[in-house]
């Protein structure tokens, strides 16, 4: 039995954005963008690093001067998305609304 993480159908993809408001697909990971100042967005990052710890499962995260952007796909199923990738980004929501960001979209 393999621990693989499965990758999802172009069905489920589409499934799991439409109840994703704001994430874009940009290939094979999803995408979104948030307006927040830049200590803001440090402060923002880190409470995203520390669930990214606990549950095992990371973004790949750009800082700017007052924009953080997050890119979600699953390494361990080939670069492909997987249900994990969408939990991530509704934990990311979250977490980008207690700080105050704001969606670019």
């Amino acid at each position: 039995m393999s621990d693989a993480p499965v990758a999802l159908t172009e069905a489920e993809i589409t499934e799991h954005l439409a109840q994703a408001p704001g994430w874009r697909r940009d290939g094979h990971e999803i995408t979104r963008s948030f307006r927040i100042r830049y200590h803001g967005g440090v402060a923002l990052i880190v409470h995203v690093a520390d669930i990214e710890r606990l549950i095992g499962h990371h973004a790949d995260i750009d800082l700017r001067w007052d924009l953080v952007r997050f890119g979600i796909t699953t390494h361990d199923a080939g670069h492909r998305l997987t249900v994990a990738d969408f939990d991530l980004a509704h934990r990311i929501d979250t977490i980008a609304t207690a700080h105050g960001a704001e969606p670019t979209s």
